[in-house]
């Protein structure tokens, strides 16, 4: 990781030529990445770029931006320093056993260096386990026959060469797709590590890794791997080759800086962290939780809550919105939409869950005339009744006194929502 400048932001904050070491080349590295990935990372703006609600960390050409996650702008900026790094670790997308998380209560690493720690200790332990063997098709020339004889591909490279045979068969060895996806990675780690503490052992699994075709490794190839019992065990390393290969952009600006990102969108992450400390608040309790529900709303669109729970016959839906709101009052447009839900999901209360320290506001009806009609077998008739849903804003802290994330924000979501948990 050669880097001779570091700069630290917080989402939504601007950065201009000129500041903290930020270049002209910088810039168009950035804008370029951002056109990349349709414009979502940033906003551009005269001579600089204003960062939207994505967080992590972007290499270029000798400098570091870090931008850290903060759920208010009128919060103190240290208190969010390593809020992403545990947001990351309860949502599963790092391991808390690993040595990259460990190193993170010791040392201020980034997170690229924790990444490129785990990277590098995951294909570590599968060399010393043993690396596999699969089959795999090669056509060429040989001097035996052995496999199908390539008719076609015979007359064409021995015309003259009467003594060799063009056929394909089958190998079995370690130069297959799994391997060369773990190399592709590798190579790009070692790039980005030296000079760096983890540049020896980078080299050492290099050095250690079987001889690989080095091929073009494109999004379809690293889906289209199946793994199978022998196999299973590199399923996790491949997550993180994934994440390293698809993050990585070479020669993306003037052809001479390559530079790699490692990107989360807060929204997404909050959403996620929401619903896994609901699923574990819930788990002893008679509360179904589920996440990304959906139901068919107008020709091709849907509806999709971030969160549904269901106690009996009762149903709960949450909304969760990282940025706290500007005003005291949700915007209509978020009403409208937790009225939509409440009415498809036939839901008796719906939360918009914000961070911030912890209000608990009172629900509200919704001041319509909506009824469902049932049919009342004392009279014979259909009867009407009144549908009173309700909703409200809340906030939640989601940090302790420590600077932690707050162990018990699940159950302080179900009080939100004023559910029974008994």
């Amino acid at each position: 990781m050669i880097s001779h400048n570091k700069i630290e932001v917080f989402e939504h904050e601007r950065l201009c030529i000129g500041e903290k070491g930020f270049s002209r080349t910088h810039l168009d590295a950035l804008l370029k990445l951002n056109e990349y990935h349709d414009g979502v990372y940033f906003e551009a703006i005269a001579k600089g770029i204003k960062f939207n609600q994505y967080v992590g960390i972007i290499q270029v050409d000798g400098l570091t931006i870090e931008i850290n996650p903060k759920a208010d702008k009128e919060d103190d900026d240290k208190k969010w320093k390593g809020v992403l790094l545990q947001m990351l670790q309860a949502c599963g997308k790092l391991k808390a056993e690993s040595m990259g998380a460990a190193h993170v209560r010791r040392q201020n690493l980034n997170l690229l260096e924790v990444y490129f720690e785990l990277y590098l200790r995951e294909i570590d332990g599968l060399i010393r386990k043993g690396l596999i063997k699969q089959y795999r098709k090669q056509t060429k020339n040989t001097k035996a026959l052995k496999g199908k004889l390539e008719f076609a591909g015979n007359i064409r490279h021995n015309l003259v060469h009467k003594e060799r045979f063009y056929t394909s068969h089958q190998i079995y060895d370690s130069n297959h797709l799994i391997h060369q996806i773990l190399f592709k990675a590798l190579d790009i780690v070692e790039q980005f590590t030296r000079g760096t503490r983890l540049y020896d052992l980078s080299r050492r699994i290099m050095l250690n890794f079987p001889v690989v075709e080095k091929d073009n490794i494109t999004v379809q190839k690293i889906d289209s791997i199946k793994l199978d019992r022998k196999s299973n065990g590199y399923k996790y390393g491949l997550e993180l080759a994934r994440l390293i290969i698809l993050n990585y952009s070479p020669d993306i600006s003037s052809g001479k800086e390559k530079m790699i990102s490692l990107l989360f969108d807060m929204n997404q992450l909050w959403e996620e962290y929401i619903l896994k400390q609901l699923q574990k608040a819930c788990l002893n309790l008679n509360i179904e939780v589920s996440g990304q529900e959906s139901k068919s709303f107008w020709s091709h669109n849907s509806l999709r809550p971030d969160v549904v729970l269901r106690k009996g016959n009762e149903t709960f839906i949450i909304d969760t919105k990282w940025k706290k709101p500007s005003t005291s009052l949700a915007s209509v447009g978020d009403l409208r939409q937790m009225y939509t839900y409440c009415r498809f999901w036939d839901a008796k209360k719906a939360l918009l869950l914000y961070p911030g320290e912890m209000i608990n506001n009172k629900f509200k009806e919704y001041q319509t005339d909506d009824y469902v009609e049932y049919w009342d077998g004392d009279l014979g008739l259909h009867n009407h009744n009144k549908i009173n849903h309700l909703c409200k804003m809340g906030f939640i802290t989601v940090l302790d006194d420590n600077g932690l994330l707050d162990s018990t924000i699940g159950r302080k979501v179900l009080e939100l929502l004023e559910m029974d948990s008994r």
